[in-house]
């Protein structure tokens, strides 16, 4: 790893808080290449050697190049989707298969390079039942979850663990006569259960009763445990109604943080818990490419501080 060698940062134009991120590695001093993997190949381009001595090669955007060879860490975060529209349909959908497995393929094999996160990694940690089987294996409680097509299963399980939420697998664009949706978080009775939930896999999991919700990131060595009050079944429905306040971890959980992130390989986590009435906190998911610079300003955690450090391979 060079320790003049760039950051490179992968997410699409809107993201403030991989702006906040580079302008603090640019304050450092520390040189930066930013780029969304949707401009490829109209305002990206790669030329990459792979032989004996390894990967080598440049990446350059209109504005900055990178010697791939050299680079010191990637931030994984949220880069749009490949577009070839000027493409008919077969031919649009190749091009995307070959900037996939091209462009990815060669961002995802940077030789010592440290990943936040890998993009494989970020794949495999996004499914929601692996996560879950994780969490236990790594010591968390985990409430009682279903992951079904099969509605007389869903009934029973609703009968015997109620209350129940529903909570979709993953959240990819839904419209509604055109406008954005989110599928929410929601209670679901027993009563509600039909034939439809044959049509695709459903997760249901037992409602914990909670007294708060809390919110913990880990960056590298460090960890951040914010907990969350509000009177909302799903908090990130309105931002606006949340208390932050700073929140001791519980004995082990630490340890079992640093477990979960092992398994999948990763180094970034936001991790979701509620807390019940009676202090104990329930794993309810993480998420390898979670949003989490809103809460050093509600709690003055330097959070930002120890993402460049990460980046900058100063710690972490």
């Amino acid at each position: 790893m060079s320790d003049s060698g760039p950051v490179l940062v992968v997410t699409n134009l809107d993201d403030p808080t991989a702006d906040l991120v580079i302008r603090e590695l640019h304050g450092r001093g520390v040189p930066v290449v930013r780029l969304d993997s949707g401009d490829f190949p109209h305002a990206l381009s790669i030329a990459v050697t792979i032989d004996s001595n390894g990967v080598s090669g440049t990446l350059r955007t209109p504005s900055r190049t990178a010697d791939l060879s050299r680079v010191r860490s990637l931030y994984y975060r949220r880069p749009s989707g490949f577009v070839f529209p000027r493409l008919g349909e077969q031919d649009a959908r190749f091009a995307v298969t070959q900037a996939r497995y091209g462009l990815g393929g060669v961002l995802a094999a940077l030789p010592d390079c440290l990943y936040v996160n890998h993009p494989h990694r970020i794949g495999d940690a996004e499914f929601k039942p692996s996560g879950l089987a994780a969490a236990t294996e790594a010591g968390f409680d985990v409430p009682p979850t279903l992951v079904t097509s099969d509605p007389d299963a869903a009934r029973t399980f609703v009968e015997r663990y109620g209350p129940v939420l529903y909570k979709p697998l993953s959240s990819p664009l839904y419209r509604v006569d055109g406008v954005s949706c989110t599928v929410e978080v929601a209670e679901v009775a027993a009563a509600e259960i039909d034939g439809a939930v044959a049509g695709t896999a459903h997760l249901f999991q037992q409602r914990v009763d909670k007294a708060a919700d809390a919110r913990v990131t880990v960056i590298g060595d460090h960890v951040f445990p914010v907990r969350i009050d509000c009177d909302l079944l799903d908090w990130r429905t309105d931002y606006s109604r949340l208390r932050y306040s700073v929140a001791p971890l519980p004995p082990g959980t630490a340890d079992a943080l640093f477990a979960y992130l092992a398994h999948f390989g990763l180094v970034f986590g936001a991790f979701d818990f509620a807390i019940d009435r009676e202090g104990r906190w329930w794993f309810l998911e993480c998420n390898p490419s979670g949003q989490w610079y809103w809460l050093e300003p509600e709690t003055g955690l330097p959070m930002l501080a120890a993402m460049a450090d990460l980046l900058e391979r100063k710690s972490g």
